[in-house]
């Protein structure tokens, strides 16, 4: 690898802890379309994009009868769990570090306007990052790549080998397997590393202040 890399970062359940609410999230967007699901199952989708929730949950047919009016929905109940998530532990220390080291940065997320600019103000990054993603940029979110693709495209980069993803559940490793990119992977997503493994994570750590500790062991040395 290059001297210089780009770091594309998830935010949702990487850099902050809200996977669990997003979840809940869910459970109560369904069942205020009159739609019940184990929280349990919805969990396993999260990191997926909100886009693809409802159809991997539910089958097209749930989609095509709530999809919109759930989503709506869910961003709503998300609201009001937001003062609940906070930033992981050694969050921004792991965006000081990789920035420490050269490397530039994006943040990669699929998340509504409003809740990012929150995430990036809990923390702190507006000043760090380089560059961040939201909805509005994208048509098909994780595990299809086109996220990754918009993020190294806000630095005019292509990806290869010179770039790598830090997330937080299979569908992040997915998508950067398709994009060609090595992933780094957190466990706040709450999948067992075997699955993580198995998808095609690099390296795995407890939290982001762990990898912070641990840059000069990964591609980001």
């Amino acid at each position: 690898m290059s001297d210089s890399a780009i770091a594309v970062l998830d935010i949702d359940g990487t850099l902050i802890d809200s996977n669990y609410q997003h979840a809940l999230a869910w459970y109560r967007a369904l069942r205020s379309v009159g739609e019940t699901y184990p929280v349990w199952r919805l969990h396993r989708l999260i990191g997926m994009g909100g886009d693809q929730v409802l159809t991997a949950v539910g089958g097209e047919d749930l989609e095509r009868r709530v999809g919109d009016q759930a989503r709506e929905q869910q961003g709503k109940e998300v609201d009001a769990l937001l003062e609940e998530m906070v930033p992981l532990p050694g969050a921004r220390d792991l965006l000081v570090a990789i920035k420490e080291r050269g490397h530039r940065l994006v943040l990669a997320s699929s998340g509504q306007q409003r809740h990012v600019d929150v995430f990036l103000d809990k923390l702190d990054a507006r000043d760090i990052a380089d560059d961040w993603t939201t909805s509005a940029d994208v048509e098909t979110s994780k595990p299809a790549p086109d996220l990754l693709h918009v993020a190294l495209k806000k630095l005019g980069a292509l990806p290869d080998a010179s770039s790598v993803m830090i997330g937080d559940s299979v569908w992040d490793v997915k998508a950067a397997k398709k994009a060609g990119m090595p992933a780094i992977v957190v466990r706040s997503g709450g999948f067992g590393d075997d699955e993580l493994r198995e998808a095609g994570a690099v390296a795995i750590y407890d939290t982001p202040g762990d990898l912070a500790k641990a840059l000069d062991d990964t591609p980001l040395a």
